[in-house]
Parts: structure tokens; C-alpha cells; sequence
């Protein structure tokens, strides 16, 4: 791997290098040059890491603490009180004959800096439908493609190639049971996403799923008029999430997070071609083994047999 010596490692990066070592058997040396790192540094976060955990691989605050001068508590408990009855920062300054960067600074550390924070936020509604196929959720995540180990991995910046472009991942997951289709496609255009509708319907139907409701965010392909048609010629009621909240496709979202944390970003890949050979052993392993927190630990394809009523 062509990477400066000390080059500065995200803490995945430190962990990739600690876990070569402690679980792959490699040396520290093989570690340390394959992270770009020098060995005595190498052995720092080994150290690091075998004291605390991988919290430990995370970069230390330079901040002092303690600070000269601080502000006492109970001017700070006065500042927070007059906050609560609405005042600005400025109005609270010129109350106790503060500067007003002091008390925008000690706003901003309690989290009232904005008055908005002042109101209790909704209730979030969480939902789950009941019968596989009732709804299902789709969206999609745009990709760089590779060309070689990027920057998540080596933490060096200064050898990013550009103009590689991009592909899309397209997820869809079944609200009631959480099975999961996903494919790697060129962009997330309206061909794109009309094949990815059309197969992923298909693949729901082999496994006796069929779908009655499909939810999406306001993407201009699933805004599209060929959209539309699609989804009413496959018999499908399309609902859209209201602007600007896209948490109303939660699971959809949460599905993409998961994606990108166990799949695309969980070990470096030197190609994009590498990376979307990773992508079906991987949702075969979600839908088949892995537990969901959400359906009581069980993996999707469990919940669908339940659900459905065939013996798992």
C-alpha cells in the first residue's frame, strides 16, 4: 500500500492495523507498513488499544481541563434560567454584564443556542405493519467508485484520484418482516430504478411475499410519471415521504447505514468491481443469519416464515 509513513489514520484505519495484528497474526512491522504507520507508533495504539478498547483509538481532545477563569456554576445555572424564559444571548449578556461571546459560548455548550432548542421536540411515531408485503420500503445511496484503498481506510488524502465517478446502491426492505433486497447500479435514474422495482418485486414474489404498498423519498425518479405508471400497473399504492423528513422512510435509511457500516465501508476493496462482489454474500448473511434488534433477535428470513405461518 503506497502510503506515507504516519500518515494520519482515522480510527478505523487503527483498528483494521490492531485487528491484523491481534486476530489476522500478522507482525507489527507487516501491520505498521500496510497502515503506513512507523512500528514504534503501531505499537502506541496497540498499547492504546489492549488498555481501553477501541474508545482508546480515537484521537485525544487537546483542550485543557481545566480552564483559567472559568465561568462559576452558578452563573452558568443563571444563564441556562434566563435562556428558558426566551431571552437572546445578547438580551442574557447585557442581564448580567456579561461578554456576549462568553455567554454565546456557554449556550452553545449547553445545547441552547438556538431558541428552536427550547421546544420539546414530536414524539417520534414508530410503526411496524403486520403482514409481509403490506409495505416496502425503497431508496437509494449514492457510491464513489474505487480505484484502489481510499482514504477511510488509509486516513492520507493527498493520493485521491478524481473523476472515478460514481454507482448507486438500491435497497428495498419489507417493513413487517425487515427482508432485504439491495443491487449496485450505475446511478439513480429513472432506468435504474424502474429495473430495480421490477426485479425486486420479483424477488419478493419467489420468496412469497407479494407487495401491496411501496414507500420512497422525493427523488425525482420516484417523482417521475414512469414511475408512477410502474408502480400502478404492478398493482402497488406509491406513498412519498412528506418533504424534508426523510426519518418517515426510517427503515429504508437505517437499512443503508447498516449497509455501508458491515459492507461497502467494513474492510478496504481495491476495486468497485471487488466491492459489489461483497454485496450479495453479505445480504444473504443479513437475511439468513444475522440478528435484527428490531424482530427479537431473530434474522429476517425467520420473521417472514413466522409471520407467514411456514415452519422455520
Amino acid at each position: 500500500m503506497n502510503v506515507h509513513k504516519n500518515a494520519r489514520l482515522t480510527p478505523q484505519g487503527r483498528l483494521l492495523m490492531v485487528r491484523r495484528v491481534l486476530e489476522g497474526g500478522w507482525t507489527v512491522a507487516a501491520a505498521a507498513e500496510a497502515a503506513g504507520l512507523s512500528v514504534r507508533r503501531s505499537y502506541e495504539w496497540l498499547g492504546r488499544y489492549r488498555a481501553g478498547g477501541e474508545r482508546m483509538l480515537h484521537d485525544r481532545s487537546s483542550a485543557p481541563a481545566r480552564y483559567r477563569g472559568a465561568v462559576p456554576a452558578a452563573r452558568i445555572a443563571e444563564i441556562e434560567r434566563l435562556r428558558r424564559q426566551r431571552l437572546s444571548g445578547p438580551a442574557i449578556a447585557r442581564a448580567l454584564g456579561m461578554p456576549r461571546s462568553t455567554v454565546g459560548a456557554i449556550l452553545r455548550r449547553l445545547g441552547l443556542g438556538r431558541l428552536r432548542a427550547l421546544d420539546t421536540p414530536p414524539p417520534a411515531v414508530r410503526y411496524e405493519r403486520a403482514r409481509p408485503g403490506e409495505l416496502i420500503h425503497i431508496d437509494s445511496k449514492k457510491l464513489g467508485r474505487i480505484d484502489g484503498v481510499g482514504h477511510r481506510i488509509t486516513g492520507d488524502r493527498t493520493g485521491r484520484r478524481r473523476g472515478i465517478g460514481w454507482e448507486a446502491l438500491h435497497v428495498c426492505i419489507d417493513d413487517a418482516s425487515r427482508l432485504a433486497y439491495s443491487e449496485l447500479l450505475p446511478d439513480e435514474k429513472t432506468a435504474s430504478a424502474l429495473g430495480f422495482l421490477g426485479r425486486a418485486l420479483t424477488w419478493f414474489a419467489r420468496h412469497g411475499v407479494t407487495v401491496e404498498r411501496v414507500m420512497t423519498d422525493n427523488g425525482s425518479a420516484y417523482r417521475s410519471h414512469a414511475f408512477g405508471k410502474a408502480c400502478a400497473a404492478a398493482g402497488l399504492r406509491h406513498l412519498r415521504t412528506r418533504p424534508y423528513t426523510p426519518r418517515t422512510n426510517g427503515k429504508a435509511e437505517r437499512f443503508i447505514q447498516t449497509s455501508l457500516r458491515e459492507w461497502a465501508y467494513a474492510r478496504p476493496y481495491n476495486t468497485s468491481a471487488e466491492r459489489g462482489a461483497g454485496l450479495e454474500p453479505w445480504i444473504a448473511d443479513y437475511n439468513t443469519r444475522r440478528p435484527h434488534s428490531a424482530i427479537g433477535h431473530q434474522p429476517p428470513f425467520a420473521r417472514l416464515n413466522n409471520l407467514l405461518g411456514n415452519d422455520t
